[in-house]
């Protein structure tokens, strides 16, 4: 997942105080959540017991006041804690709104990432033992660039030709507790009684122990990266970091210094509409190829993951810049054909196309045909911006310019679907969807978010086009 540990984000993170060891013993913090758990769970039970006469509504207001308040407090105990336990709670937050109650998704997203960073007496040992002699070599600022809950970012400068690094340092023995640490979450959630062990539960959190292996699998990313780069090389709108594998190990991966802007940042905002657009259409063509063309996708849609060089509005071109390959999925051909064939029933808007590409994916093969129509509106709906004014007579007037492009942050998109989801999608067909299309969905989500931000006008319909 993105957060600060980006090797190339750009603010340095004041540090007032710092940790000369991590929590990682097993026991120390499993009696430090079982605590916490029990304290919890005797809480939840204690109000159940206490609301038996109560109304319905009563003992709803009562349960959820609860919850939350007991959400809230755990989520401040495993923060004490830092390592995976934190980034195993901030993925069930971003991927579990289907299968937690409200009240622990909210606790779970206040986890701060950008934690108290481990101090360099701490970092410099871990980059000795990881580099040895090679650390000779490299003069590196002993303040982090960003901190995280697995890892904190280090910049660098090699002494014999200047070239400048950045060094994303591992926190020793995360990658170790990982498996502790998951089954601790677990164990908590058991304790506490507060969410219900379901089959789709359990499905999701072998997903998020896949993740959190991925996540610190440093040889994966690079190999990632290295990927991206090559396709994107010749690309001048994009940039991605070269990996320098003669710094990198297990627990240190290092790549060269990207200057850039946040995506979000003011002078992007303060940019004419058509260099906004040039780089709206670069973000949104990157997940268009990654479905149609590479079959495999950055999920994190975090604008962290993104920063700008911003050029001069001539002949030097703004660039994206592209950070964070550890959380690239790849597809099956299966899925991608499915998910193609959806994407390619919203380019032509047409209903009929829609439910008959709603097949050939267990998902969809167990749905009854009268669930079909419903989720077929809102993927058409999903799908506006594929679609131009003489296609999609539904598209509401204000959304596309004179040039047939999008107009996203005019168009509301993301509200209006979310509310067609809510009275449409009543069926338990609706309530949890394959990870997969989670994945894909969440990009496209982030992709368009990012548009609305920028206040960028795109048209995603010729990107497309090339494909079909």
């Amino acid at each position: 997942m993105s957060d600060a540990s980006n090797p190339n984000t750009r603010d340095k993170h004041k540090q007032h105080h710092t940790l000369d060891k991590l929590k990682t013993s097993a026991f120390e913090r499993r009696m430090s959540l079982a605590k916490a758990s029990l304290r919890a769970g005797s809480r939840w039970a204690t109000v159940n017991a206490g609301t038996m006469f109560s109304s319905e509504a009563d003992k709803d207001r009562k349960r959820k006041k609860v919850m939350s308040e007991q959400a809230q407090y755990l989520v401040q105990e495993m923060g004490k804690l830092k390592g995976s336990i934190v980034k195993i709670g901030q993925m069930m937050a971003l991927y579990g709104e289907h299968f937690l109650p409200p009240e622990v998704t909210e606790a779970l997203h206040t986890l701060n990432n950008d934690t108290m960073a481990l101090s360099w007496s701490a970092i410099e040992q871990q980059l000795k033992l990881e580099l040895g002699s090679k650390l000779d070599e490299l003069n590196v600022d002993q303040e982090p660039l960003g901190t995280a809950s697995l890892a904190q970012v280090h910049r660098a400068v090699r002494k014999s030709d200047g070239l400048e690094i950045v060094l994303k340092v591992q926190y020793p023995g995360v990658a170790a507790a990982i498996d502790s640490d998951l089954g601790l979450f677990r164990n908590m959630l058991k304790l506490t009684r507060m969410v219900p062990q379901t089959r789709e539960f359990e499905e999701w959190f072998s997903e998020v122990s896949e993740m959190m292996h991925r996540e610190v699998n440093y040889q994966m990313e690079a190999a990632t990266t290295e990927r991206f780069y090559e396709r994107l090389k010749d690309d001048p709108r994009y940039i991605v970091p070269q990996i320098i594998h003669e710094y990198c190990t297990d627990g240190v991966l290092c790549m060269t210094f990207e200057r850039g802007v946040p995506i979000n940042s003011a002078v992007m905002l303060s940019l004419p509409q058509s260099r906004r657009d040039k780089l709206g259409a670069a973000s949104i063509e990157i997940a268009v190829r990654e479905m149609f063309e590479w079959g495999e996708m950055q999920t994190d849609p975090n604008f962290g993951n993104y920063l700008v060089r911003l050029g001069n509005g001539k002949d030097i071109p703004d660039k994206t810049i592209l950070l964070d390959f550890g959380a690239i999925r790849g597809f099956d051909s299966n899925l991608l054909k499915v998910a193609r064939n959806l994407i390619i029933a919203g380019y032509n808007h047409n209903k009929a196309e829609m439910i008959d590409a709603m097949q050939g994916y267990i998902f969809f093969d167990q749905m009854p045909a009268e669930v079909k129509p419903g989720m077929a509106d809102v993927f058409l709906m999903a799908t506006e911006p594929f679609t131009s004014p003489e296609v999609n007579p539904d598209a509401p007037a204000n959304v596309f310019d004179a040039e047939g492009k999008y107009i996203w942050k005019q168009s509301l998109l993301h509200s209006r679907v979310m509310k067609l989801a809510g009275n449409s999608m009543t069926s338990r067909y609706f309530s949890i969807p394959p990870k997969e299309f989670m994945f894909i969905s969440r990009k496209f989500i982030g992709a368009y978010t990012f548009m609305t931000v920028i206040d960028a006008r795109t048209n995603v319909r010729s990107m497309v086009s090339k494909f079909l």
